[in-house]
Formats: structure tokens, sequence, C-alpha cells
């Protein structure tokens, strides 16, 4: 039965805001310098006619969603079109109600309909991935107007009050656990306390640089750190994120020894490798941990967990990856685009997912509740969110319960793209003595306060 609080979309529109890099950033063999962030406003209207205008945000992240031989702005181009092609394709939407069933009937009914016309005669057509970031902002848009319409914090909605429909309308059990969602709602995998302060993951990019011997002289002088050293110690870090290159064993490993030994000196506690979807043979990995353990076994003790080792296309590359997760846990990143993956994925041997906003608000929550009722680990990873992309990014991390905080970098890349948000949010955009404060924001929607 329909509810006075459900609402419909009656306006979209986005937007674009460029974003220079204060350092590169290397994703596999790609080096970043700029990146453009898409922002979305939607308008709604409840049932019985009150609106509500919502905002949403991230950064087309090119080098993450769609690595493909063609020029980084051309695919860049691309994803801003298809964000005004779903632009017009939101401001359309029929549908009615919360937002978690309006999302994902657009993802369900839409999103794949208007990539196959948008890729038409592509020679290299955009993926699935990149189609998700560019409806992220306008879903995310979506559940912040909600919030608004009904006056409440969009956090506080996910359950039988304001839905329509429990989880067993959307999820399915696998086949081998003792699993009901009839009845169940997201708001029943939260956490019972919600914390204001998150530790925070750094990340060491591939070209960074990690002290003060490798300055060439090079390096901004802005007053914010350059090596990780300075990092450590200005934001007092605990948690570093290790970008490798997944494809020379003996580069990942001495990556991995160097940081590592950093991480010992400056008592940092946790480590995480990511090797960037590049490795087809768990061999691979386990042969760099098997080393690190038998030759540095306190910088193997560091590591919380491994990410996304294997390609992106999970159906494509059904590969056993047991042998990881039983030595480390073992968390789908880019694979984990709905949780029909997430289930795929635990059938293979993966044991966590890292959640990401920018495949949507509504499939990171069906996702994260999926993983939950299974026993698996969360964890929030970072798409370098800037301004807008920031606040509900921290909000399903403070929610979901992780097994560590949450990752935040835009401070690293381009710190200055937040000025005006930090003014409202200093604890947030500037990362202090390990942690991220959210105590900051409040109100209906995400409550972003800007």
């Amino acid at each position: 039965m329909a509810k006075q609080t459900d609402i419909r979309v009656v306006d979209a529109a986005v937007t674009f805001i460029p974003a220079e890099m204060r350092l590169p950033l290397k994703f596999g063999s790609q080096v970043i310098s700029s990146i453009s962030c898409a922002r979305a406003r939607l308008t709604v209207e409840t049932a019985d006619g009150r609106r509500g205008e919502g905002w949403g945000e991230t950064p087309l992240s090119v080098g993450w969603a769609w690595p493909a031989p063609i020029d980084f702005l051309e695919r860049e181009r691309a994803m801003q079109d298809f964000c005004r092609k779903l632009e017009s394709a939101w401001r359309e939407f029929p549908e009615s109600g919360h937002p978690m069933e309006i999302g994902y009937a657009f993802l369900e009914q839409r999103l794949e309909a208007l990539r196959a016309e948008f890729n038409a005669g592509r020679e290299h057509p955009m993926p699935h991935l990149a189609a998700l970031i560019c409806d992220s902002l306008f879903d995310l848009a979506l559940h912040d107007a909600y919030g608004k319409a009904n006056g409440v914090p969009t956090y506080d909605t996910y359950n039988g009050q304001y839905m329509n429909f429990d989880l067993a309308h959307y999820l399915t059990p696998a086949a081998d656990a003792a699993v009901e969602f009839a009845g169940k709602y997201p708001q029943d995998f939260f956490v019972s306390e919600v914390p204001d302060r998150l530790p925070v993951w750094h990340l060491v990019g591939g070209k960074d640089l990690l002290t003060d011997a490798e300055r060439t002289g090079a390096e901004p002088q802005d007053g914010i750190p350059v090596t990780l050293t300075e990092w450590i110690r200005r934001d007092g870090l605990k948690c570093l994120k290790i970008k490798l290159v997944g494809n020379d064993a003996e580069w990942d490993y001495r990556r991995l020894v160097d940081v590592g030994r950093i991480a010992v000196e400056y008592d940092v506690d946790w480590l995480s490798p990511d090797f960037n979807c590049m490795v087809t043979d768990p061999a691979y990995v386990c042969g760099v941990l098997d080393r690190l353990m038998r030759s540095e076994p306190t910088i193997y003790g560091k590591i919380l967990y491994v990410e996304q080792p294997f390609p992106y296309d999970l159906e494509a590359n059904r590969i056993d990856v047991h042998a990881v997760s039983a030595r480390k846990p073992l968390f789908m990143d880019e694979s984990a685009h709905d949780w029909r993956f997430v289930r795929l994925g635990r059938s293979l041997g993966w044991t966590g997912v890292a959640l990401k906003v920018c495949k949507t608000q509504t499939g990171a929550l069906l996702s994260l509740c999926w993983a939950r009722a299974h026993g698996m680990t969360l964890m929030v990873q970072d798409l370098t969110n800037p301004m807008y992309a920031m606040v509900p990014h921290v909000l399903l991390a403070a929610h979901g319960g992780t097994i560590m905080g949450v990752e935040c970098n835009a401070a690293q890349f381009y710190p200055a793209a937040s000025a005006a948000e930090e003014k409202i949010h200093p604890g947030l955009y500037r990362r202090r003595n390990g942690v991220v404060d959210l105590s900051t924001l409040g109100g209906p929607g995400f409550g972003y306060r800007f």
C-alpha cells in the first residue's frame, strides 16, 4: 500500500566540476592528474504534495571504472555525455515510492537499456561499472531528496515505517545459508550505535613518495605533506592502503616491504594491499603473501585484508580464490556491482565486500544487507571523494559497520576542491589523529549542511 511519504521525481539537473590534482595518482598503468566531479540535483514531490531538493555527487573516475586503450579525456567526455542522458531519463522516470524502490527499479529497468543505446556503434563500449558511477549521483540525490521532503535523516527511513517492501522483495539468500529476508529491512543490518568518528585509511599510490630521501625538488610547496612519513606525522595515520601493480611480483613485494617498514617505525596498525585487478592466478598473491610471512612476519601481521586482486568481470573470470582467503580476508571491490555478484563471489571464496556509494546508494545498501546476512565482512572504499561526495560515503561506513573505519584520500590529491565544505565540517575534510569526524553532519536527508 502506498504511503504519504512516497515520492516521485519532478526535476533533475547535472553539472560538472573540474578538480586538478596536486599530485598524480597512479591506477595500475594509468597516471591521473585531474578529474571531473559530476553533481546532480533532484527535485521530488511526496504523495501529499511536499517537495524536497536533494544532491548527489561522485568523481567520474575513468581510470578505475573504464580501463580501455582509448584516450582518458575521450572516456571522460563519454561518461559526461551519459550523465546528461541519465538526467533526462531520471526527469521522466514515472516510478513512485521510497528511494530504495525507485532506485532499484531504475537499476533493473532502465540503466542497462540506456547503456545499450549509448554504446550502439561504439568501438569501445562503456562498461557497466562506468554506467553505475554515472547513475550513482542521481541515486544519491534521490535518497537525499526523500529525507528533505519528509523532514527526516535519510538513514532513519530504511525500515518498515517508510519502505513499502521488505528485503525479500530484492534479495535471495545463498542456497547453502539459513538466511531469511522476509520482514527484514536495511536498518536491521546497521550497527546499533552509529559512531561519529571513524578510523581513516590513507592511500599510498604507486608513484607516492615514501620518505624525504625520495624528494626531487619538483614537489608542491603548499604546506601540505608530500611524503608518506609526513602524512603519518601530520594526520596521525594508523591505516594504510597500498596500491600495487599486480603484474610484477618483485615490485609488489618490495613496495609492501618499504611501506611496511615505515608502518612498523611509525606505529601504524593496519595495512591493506590492493593488487588493482591485474592478477589472474591466485598463486601470484599467495606467493607475495607467503614470502612476506617468511621474511617480514611483523609486516605480514599488519595486513588486515587484501583487496580485489582479480579481474573486474567475475562472471567471465570465475577464479577459485579460497587459497588467498585462507591466508588473509579477501575483499571484492570492482567485481561487487550488486548483491548477485557478492553471492557469486562468496561461492568462489571471497570473504568480504568493499562497498562504494559510487555504485549507487541503493545497490550499496542491498549488497551490505546480503553480505552481513551471510557473515561476510565489510569495508567502505573511497573513489577519492571530495565536496558533496564525501558525506554519503562516510555515512555508509558509519551505519554499515566496517572491518576498520573508512578510506578517505581526497585530502591527499585535491584538498583545495573541498575548501568551502571544510569550513563547515573541518574534521571530515581534514583527517586528524587517525580519524575523520562526522559529528558536524545533521538534519534531514544526508545532513550536508552546505
